[in-house]
């Protein structure tokens, strides 16, 4: 059975730094992209980071670019998001996503190419 265990959220002030952190288990995901992505109260879920398993090649929301960072470990079977100068819009569920196929060196934005998530962990960024 396949698990993806977020962990990392909590509480944070504008302008302050919270590392989110993914780990995978029951099966491996080297060879497949792995995201994130986020669900603010009200809101549709959206797309925030995703990595290829050639991790050059990452993708980002424009509303994160130069403020978060993905990034994986293969070894370990983990996927991580470093979130810095967050701000109150950053607020949300966030959620750790990894694709069945192996798609070489493109992630995905989209959430229906991502077929197994984890329950989520809750980010709030206060002002």
């Amino acid at each position: 059975q396949v698990q993806l265990v977020e962990s990392g959220g909590g509480l944070v002030q504008a302008g302050g730094s919270l590392r989110l952190s993914c780990a995978a288990s029951g099966r491996t995901f080297n060879n497949n992209p792995m995201g994130w992505f986020r669900q603010a109260p009200g809101k549709e879920r959206e797309f925030v980071a995703a990595i290829p398993w050639v991790t050059g090649r990452t993708t980002y929301a424009d509303s994160v670019k130069g403020r978060f960072t993905i990034s994986r470990d293969n070894a370990k079977n983990t996927v991580s998001l470093q979130m810095n100068s967050l701000k109150p819009e950053d607020t949300a569920v966030y959620y750790c996503a990894a694709s069945p196929n192996d798609s070489g060196t493109y992630a995905s934005p989209q959430k229906t190419d991502y077929a197994y998530w984890g329950q989520g962990t809750r980010v709030t960024v206060s002002s």
